[in-house]
């Protein structure tokens, strides 16, 4: 399998097929599910995604899992 560049970044698995504009739409996306977002119970920055619309606060001290948006929470 190719490896990704610095300027294709996730989308880079896809090669020379898709277009430039649909590359880059799925590129803003996964880049928002990958990062940790503010969970809505402890009001921090640690939910995670662990499947589509399951999330899961990686804080100790909350620890709760729920869902919500299937790409990133709302």
């Amino acid at each position: 399998m190719p490896s990704k560049s610095k300027k294709t970044k996730s989308s880079g698995r896809f090669g020379a097929r898709y277009g430039k504009k649909a590359k880059s739409k799925l590129v803003n996306v996964e880049e928002k599910q990958r990062k940790r977002q503010k969970c809505p119970f402890c009001e921090r920055e640690g939910a995670k995604r662990l499947s589509k619309g399951i999330w899961q606060c990686q804080k100790k001290s909350c620890g709760k899992k729920f869902a919500s948006g299937a790409y990133n929470l709302k």
